[in-house]
Formats: C-alpha cells, structure tokens, sequence
C-alpha cells in the first residue's frame, strides 16, 4: 500500500485510547480519468464492544474507508495517507505479512454480497473452517467441528448435515448466516459488516440484525455497521458517522442524530426513508441533484450544490469554505447552531412526523 506523505496537523497516533482509532485518513486511487480522491481527511474512534454505524449514500466512501483498515486494496494504483491504529499497532504501511495475519483473525468482514464472496467450488463448511486452520494452526478436523459449531451459534438448522452443503443449496439468509459464522469463527475483535442486510426480506434482516447483537454480547467484537439504511443503524448501533464525498460531515450518537440531526445532508437521508404509520399518498422528499464525481470534488462544502440552505449562510461561503467537523458530537455545516436548530424544528421535523 503506497502512503502518502503525512499531513502536518494530523492527530499523532495513540492520541486516544480508543480501541480503533483512524486519524486524518486519505485514500486515493489513480485511474485512467485522473485521481479519485475516496476518503479526504476521515477521523474516528471505536471502543470494545461498541458499534459504529457509517451511512451515506453509494460512492461517499463508507466501504473504502473499511477495506483500507483491513488493507484489501491494490498498492499499485492506491495511495494512502493518515493512521490507522487497531489496539495500539499501526495498520498504515504495515507489511501484507502483517495485515494477512491480523485479517480473519483478530479483524474480520462480512461482505454485503454473500453469493459473490463465497466460493461455489467448496463446501459452506471448509470455507468456515480455512481461517480457523490457518490461524489457530488447528488440524483439518478439529476445523471441521469448529465450522459445526459455529453453525450452530448463527441458527443454521441441523449444521452437521449442512456443514457439507454448496452455498447454491443455502438461502439468502442462510448464506448471510454463514458470512457472519466465517468472519466470528476466530473471535476476531473488530467486525466490519457492509450491507450485512441488502438484499434480505425484513423479517429476515430483523434476524440478521439481532443475531450481530447477541454474538457480539458473546465474543465482545467492537463492529463497523456499514449502510445507507438508518432504519438498520437505529436497531444495532451506539454510535453514528455520516459520510458525504469521502468526508465526515455528521457524528453523535444514534439517539442524537436520529431525534435532533444537524447537517442537512442527514436531514436528507432522513426525510427519504418511508415510515410505518405516514400518509401513503404523502410524496417522499428525495434530495435533489447526484453525489459528486471525487475525481473533482466542488470546492468548499462538498453538499453546497444539492442543498436548500445555502443562503441562510451568504456570501458564497458555502461554495469557497469548506467546513470542518469539530470533535465530539457535531456537523460540518456553515449554518450556526441556532439556525441548525430553528430549520430542524420548523422545517424538517414536521416533515419527518
């Protein structure tokens, strides 16, 4: 992984006590067209047995951001820049050697498409053991009976019999189920799940959803929940970090960001999601306009061209400033707190019900 020379205002790694710490992290990918600048200057912190919720739409770089923790991109045509520090040892610039230790061992990913990261030549059960025998130097069997009973710890029925199945003859949810079985079959301490539900009918994304909860009570795994759907978030995670063009614009916790959001884009995100109970004639309010291309973000805030509340700032600010996210609970917005405050109230919130 090729690494970027290190901004001189980056936050010195080690400076929290956080068990994931990410610091000023850049990651850039040369491509044909020029460089598309992915993530641009992400910070955030992730203790034991918390999860962090990352939403945004397609493309703000929340599956980016958490494939460089883990280190799956090709050094060839990637840059990075910042720190990653996973229980005090710097992941940037760490050798493959390194990574491929830590990876399906001490961090782990469940991938949003269960049927592409599954091989169809081996068995469900030889897929779940393979960390396992690699990691714990553990015999062929002894992983066998590993893969059993992990099975059995996601709800697999009759896992001894299934354990031998092709992932063609699971369901989406079964599939889904053994994901999570191979990423928790080493106890690894930092989960990332990207899209652990798409695809999945409710009911089935209901149990997906309560089975991450349960496993993490049990083995404890600090989780990155990677989604556009706050609905998800709302049910699993403590914590929240909206992203928009690479960028963090909003954090806080859950409660405080689903009850009194502050950066219009997550007003956005919210006033798009339909809700049980709302008028079935009443239009959603989708946000208008498309991410922009990271090849060439807008200068100032990345939002300012699909947002409604520029003027409430003047002077063109919004278009040549670009805001900074301060630490702790907060948004990246020009708007004063007061006015974040009174456009919630007044605007959105009837809006949301």
């Amino acid at each position: 992984m090729t690494t970027m020379t290190k901004p001189e205002d980056a936050v010195p790694a080690g400076s929290t006590d956080a068990f994931l710490s990410v610091r000023d992290l850049h990651v850039r990918f040369s491509t044909e067209d020029g460089v598309v600048k992915a993530v641009d200057g992400l910070s955030f912190d992730l203790e034991r047995g918390q999860t962090l919720g990352i939403v945004g739409e397609s493309g703000s770089g929340k599956s980016v951001t958490n494939l460089t923790v883990l280190g799956l991109h090709n050094p060839s045509t990637t840059e990075v820049a910042g720190e990653i520090v996973l229980d005090g040892q710097e992941l940037t610039g760490a050798s493959n050697r390194t990574l491929e230790k830590l990876r399906g061992n001490k961090m782990a990913m469940i991938f949003q498409d269960s049927l592409t990261a599954l091989s169809p030549y081996y068995t469900i059960g030889r897929q779940i053991a393979e960390p396992y025998v690699k990691h714990r130097g553990a015999s062929k069997r002894e992983g066998r009976e590993r893969a059993i009973e992990m099975l059995e710890k996601v709800g697999i029925p009759q896992p001894r019999m299934r354990v031998d199945d092709y992932p063609h003859q699971f369901s989406g949810g079964m599939r889904q189920r053994a994901m999570i079985a191979m990423a928790l079959v080493c106890d690894p301490d930092l989960l990332i799940a990207d899209e652990p539900t798409t695809a999945l009918d409710v009911t089935v994304q209901a149990q997906i959803l309560d089975l991450l909860k349960d496993l993490q009570q049990e083995f404890g795994s600090a989780i990155i929940l990677i989604t556009h759907d706050l609905g998800v978030v709302s049910k699993v995670a403590d914590d929240l970090l909206v992203m928009y063009a690479g960028r963090a614009v909003e954090r806080g916790s859950v409660r405080e960001l689903l009850t009194a959001p502050q950066h219009p884009y997550t007003w956005g995100l919210l006033g798009s999601m339909p809700r049980l109970g709302s008028d079935v004639s009443e239009p959603l309010t989708p946000i208008p306009g498309s991410p922009p291309s990271l090849l060439a973000p807008p200068p100032g805030c990345a939002f300012h061209p699909r947002c409604g509340f520029t003027d409430l700032v003047g002077g063109g600010r919004c278009a040549s400033v670009r805001p900074d996210l301060p630490a702790g609970r907060g948004s990246a917005c020009h708007l004063k707190d007061e006015q974040k405050r009174s456009v919630f109230i007044e605007t959105i919130q009837p809006r949301l019900g």
